[in-house]
């Protein structure tokens, strides 16, 4: 393919020189002089491994040359591969001022051509960017809507420097979203020589998983710097912790846990998270990540809140109530959190949970819930059924099969006048026709 790349910065050198060596024909395109000139003379732009020599062997072969001119590199090529730089904005925002002007570029010169073009975004802009601000500059620019003659696709880069090549060699996926389908076909034919799954997504998912994979990154780097200054100042080396912590690959070193849901709770997390606080503050350390990790936890029990209360004061059926199903532990479980949020703004609560039998709790267990919710015995429904009578907004915390399908039967015949609110992501309630739906996180 003929590919030219408006901006080879460090995105945009690995990605020349390595699609150069896929075999493609790739014009550079920047507006630094420099740069153009050092991948004319075969030498990289920026400091990388593997990629000066790629560059030298494409300048060799003539796949590979550079240009300050965007018509000339439009005019010469079939796609345009945008990696131009984001920036922070003197706020914070991201600054698209570079990105603005290579799309008004593109699109200006396709007005010049008549043959079919694919443009493709690989720098990083935040979710909803593509489809909200690219699309409709590039469709104005050049006279031309996204379909068949010109193609418009979000393809995010994850190239660690120091690792660029390797990492574009032997990437976990290929992820592509597109507006249309010759924007997929675009990206399967640039990539088939990479032996990685490519995922067909759509624009929006395509740039957040950019922030999703970076955001985490850094929250990683911080939590074990954190408990790195936590364990020195206790005498520990937390390279040894760390390292072995890092050999549980069921719950640590795993996709446990990352599935956006409801909030945590139970006997253990908020304990432990305390108990942690208590400990660095003991010891004057500010653990600013760590110790604000129960306040975004009940940030998320109030989102829920805010969900069940946009409708007004309606009756209310909660199902689940222990912090998670298959236990009748209520210790600081998110739901009773929740129950008493509702109770005080003075909804009427309906809960069914069918591992909850009051006569049965026992210990710290009972002592927590009489404290907490002192007249749970009179919200308690003894079977989904009675749950739902009446009831206007049904709350799905946790339910098992036999709740599920009374919901379900429930919504045939009512599901018109009452709002479902899911914080436990079951698919079948969200396909029910006509529903007023929300999800936590969905």
């Amino acid at each position: 393919m003929r590919v030219s790349i408006f901006g080879v910065g460090y995105v945009g050198a690995v990605s020349g020189a390595c699609l150069s060596e896929l075999g493609h024909e790739v014009i550079g395109v920047d507006t630094d002089a420099q740069k153009v000139a050092a991948i004319n003379a075969g030498v990289s732009p920026i400091v990388e491994a593997g990629v000066e020599e790629r560059i030298a062997a494409a300048r060799q072969a003539g796949r590979l040359s550079a240009t300050g001119d965007a018509e000339e590199a439009v005019l010469g090529s079939d796609v345009s591969m945008i990696s131009v730089g984001t920036p922070s904005a003197a706020n914070g925002s991201t600054s698209y001022t570079a990105l603005d002007g290579v799309v008004a570029d593109i699109g200006r010169t396709l007005r010049k051509k008549n043959t079919p073009h694919a443009v493709i975004l690989r720098s990083t802009v935040l979710p909803g960017t593509t489809e909200a601000r690219i699309a409709p500059a590039l469709s104005e620019a050049s006279g031309r809507a996204i379909g068949e003659t010109l193609s418009l696709s979000m393809n995010p880069e994850f190239l660690r420097e120091g690792n660029a090549v390797r990492d574009f060699y032997k990437p976990p996926f290929t992820v592509v979203g597109s507006l249309s389908e010759a924007g997929y076909e675009t990206g399967e034919a640039l990539y088939e020589k990479l032996e990685a799954p490519f995922v067909r997504t759509e624009c929006a998912l395509a740039e957040s998983i950019k922030y999703l994979s970076n955001v985490y990154h850094a929250v990683k780097i911080t939590f074990a710097n954190e408990f790195g200054a936590l364990l020195k100042a206790k005498g520990l080396d937390a390279r040894q912790a760390l390292e072995l912590f890092c050999r549980d690959d069921q719950l640590n070193i795993s996709s446990a846990y990352l599935r956006p849901g409801f909030a945590f709770g139970g006997s253990c997390l908020p304990k432990e998270l305390r108990a942690t606080a208590g400990l660095a503050k003991a010891l004057d350390l500010d653990l600013p990540m760590i110790g604000n990790v129960l306040a975004s936890n009940a940030a998320h029990i109030e989102r829920a809140f805010e969900i069940i209360a946009a409708g007004g004061r309606r009756k209310v059926a909660l199902f689940g109530l222990a912090f998670k199903p298959g236990t009748d532990d209520l210790r600081e479980s998110p739901f009773v959190a929740l129950a008493e949020r509702l109770i005080g703004r003075g909804f009427e609560l309906t809960i069914y949970d069918r591992c909850l039998e009051l006569g049965r709790l026992v210990g710290t267990n009972r002592d927590f819930i009489e404290r907490e919710i002192p007249h749970l015995d009179r919200l308690l429904a003894v079977d989904p059924a009675q749950a739902l009578e009446g009831a206007e907004v049904v709350v799905v915390g946790h339910v098992d099969e036999a709740a599920k399908q009374a919901i379900l039967s429930q919504w045939g015949a009512h599901g018109g006048a009452v709002t479902l609110v899911d914080l436990q992501g079951i698919e079948a309630f969200r396909e029910l026709p006509g529903a007023d739906y929300q999800g936590i996180c969905w």
